[in-house]
């Protein structure tokens, strides 16, 4: 061995800590309120002046897109509860945004008179089974929400009950094309959702910040 090699320096490992992300919660929250309050007006019967689709654009930039990137940093916090939740809902919102530009739109543009009480009908069905599946996830995230805070738990609570409400309001819809009193009372349940989230989003937002404002949470119901 040459001397040069002996006294070769060895290259010493060096750690790098990175300092923790931003919590992505009420980036989720906030895109999640606004997407739910939009279609919550449409259900509720407040947009008679609109078209009533303005909600659409919004469930696959904000509500969708915006709410599954949040899920995604989740991941990146260990926080396996925001990573399912936001990512769960961010893809519900993709999902119905496409379910109603492959499968609505297209349904309705071939319509028939013959045909056009059948097809009705089935959509609203459709509808049903999508947000009885949604409730049925939503009811075991409202269970682990309880450990949490009080503020998530009223988001999962308020959201469980708009989502059986609408369930059960387009299984029984039949072929009508708009909202029944249940669809419209599950819209504005749905509107009280939207105004819970929002609140959660911008208390969490306050918390993050430097400052005297912070906004209360509540404990959580099961520590």
């Amino acid at each position: 061995m040459s001397v040069s090699e002996e006294h070769a320096v060895q290259p010493r490992e060096t750690s790098i800590i990175l300092p923790p992300p931003a919590d992505p919660a009420p980036l989720g929250l906030a895109a999640f309120a606004l997407t739910t309050f939009l279609l919550s007006a449409k259900n509720a019967g407040w947009m008679t002046h609109a078209t009533g689709s303005a909600w659409l654009g919004y469930a696959f930039a904000y509500g969708g897109l915006a709410q599954l990137l949040a899920g995604m940093w989740e991941f990146r916090n260990r926080n396996v509860f925001g990573a399912t939740a936001f990512g769960s809902y961010g893809a519900f919102w993709i999902g119905l945004g496409l379910y109603i530009q492959l499968v609505v739109n297209p349904a309705v543009a071939a319509i028939k008179p013959a045909t056009a009480a059948a097809t009705v009908s089935s959509i609203n069905h459709d509808l049903g089974w999508i947000l009885l599946a949604f409730f049925i996830f939503n009811t075991y995230m409202l269970i682990l929400s309880s450990q949490a805070n009080l503020a998530v738990f009223l988001v999962f609570l308020t959201l469980g009950i708009t989502e059986i409400i609408l369930s059960i309001g387009n299984f029984n819809a039949g072929a009508a094309l708009l909202p029944t009193g249940t669809i419209k009372f599950g819209g504005y349940v749905g509107l009280l959702t939207a105004v819970v989230a929002w609140y959660t989003s911008f208390a969490l937002v306050s918390r993050g910040m430097t400052g005297k404002l912070k906004l209360p949470v509540g404990a959580a119901l099961i520590k």
